[in-house]
């Protein structure tokens, strides 16, 4: 594993970070595909023995069983002072007026109940999921900032949103004195690359790390254009994000690992690992090969005409992963 600045801060992390999605409780509102805790531990335990220190989760995960799988086994297999562990806030927790969004009522509540949930007195990187319009930007990020001032979170991220809003974002933070966001999780990967237009140079001179969701887009990279999984069957979000004039690229993907001997994961992940902008991808693991290619993709060396063959084929997309 390697290990690298996140943006222009000093805390060093793993150059793979696990996504949490993976799990949950399905009774409470978890999709059909997540592995129970049992299984998760196995996974967190193997990852932090493949040197993976950076956990990202989310307080809507699995309506917080997410963040108390993932709290509970960092608490049994790793010291809280090396981990990084990462959630977010904004999406509907509850009914009603104050179970969503980006208020200063709902931010100071949901980064209680996720530090419950998760079992530790502060976050590493505190998130905001989306942009909330109905918000002024300067409560949300006053908020946040209290936050931080009150030890509750160490650094603050945001994830996908347009660069205008993300560049107003800052910029009334620094205006103000308050907190910046340091990282950026952006919806990022062969398939999509919509963000190389604005987000990733704004981040790129800003000097905010870039930790894309969705690296494999779905899976869609790892396999057969045609070939479902049961995730993809009942994935109605993920079947939005992708289009047929993508599958040009699934075979290039495909082409290039049958000429490397490794599976296609690792190829693809690799691709991602080589844009300079990129930081720690966040990797969804429901099977231990799974980790075992996130992990090895960190050593594969593509070269400039491997890179420039999976890339040739992309369309530009629509905007897709947020509004």
């Amino acid at each position: 594993m390697r290990y690298a600045k996140l943006g222009r801060t000093g805390l060093d992390v793993s150059v793979v970070t696990l996504g949490c999605m993976s799990w949950g409780d399905p009774a409470r509102g978890g999709h059909p595909w997540v592995l129970d805790e049992d299984s998760a531990r196995t996974i967190i335990k193997d990852a932090l023995e493949s040197g993976i220190t950076v956990f990202d989760t989310a307080n809507v995960y699995s309506a917080g069983s997410s963040e108390e799988y993932t709290g509970r086994a960092l608490r049994d297999f790793a010291h809280r002072e090396d981990v990084v562990i990462a959630t977010k806030v904004h999406g509907r927790m509850r009914p009603g007026p104050y179970g969503a969004g980006l208020s200063r009522k709902a931010i100071l509540h949901e980064i209680d109940e996720s530090l419950h949930r998760l079992g530790t007195e502060y976050v590493d990187l505190y998130q905001i999921h989306r942009w909330d319009p109905t918000v002024p930007i300067e409560e949300t990020m006053e908020a946040l900032h209290d936050v931080v001032r009150a030890g509750k979170a160490r650094y603050l991220g945001a994830s996908s949103m347009y660069a205008w809003q993300f560049a107003k974002a800052q910029h009334v933070a620094e205006s103000n004195g308050w907190t910046p966001f340091v990282s950026m999780q952006d919806h990022y990967n062969l398939l999509y690359r919509e963000e190389e237009r604005e987000m990733l140079p704004l981040c790129a001179d800003q000097g905010v790390g870039v930790i894309p969701w969705s690296p494999l887009a779905r899976g869609r990279l790892t396999r057969d254009w045609d070939e479902e999984t049961a995730r993809s069957e009942s994935d109605q979000f993920g079947s939005s994000l992708y289009r047929d004039e993508d599958r040009g690229i699934v075979e290039a993907v495909a082409q290039v690992a049958e000429r490397r001997g490794v599976p296609r994961a690792q190829v693809a992940l690799a691709w991602l690992l080589h844009q300079p902008v990129v930081t720690s991808p966040i990797v969804g693991v429901t099977k231990p090969h799974h980790l075992s290619d996130a992990v090895a993709a960190v050593d594969l060396e593509l070269s400039s005409s491997e890179l420039e063959e999976l890339g040739a084929g992309y369309v530009p997309h629509a905007i897709a992963g947020h509004r």
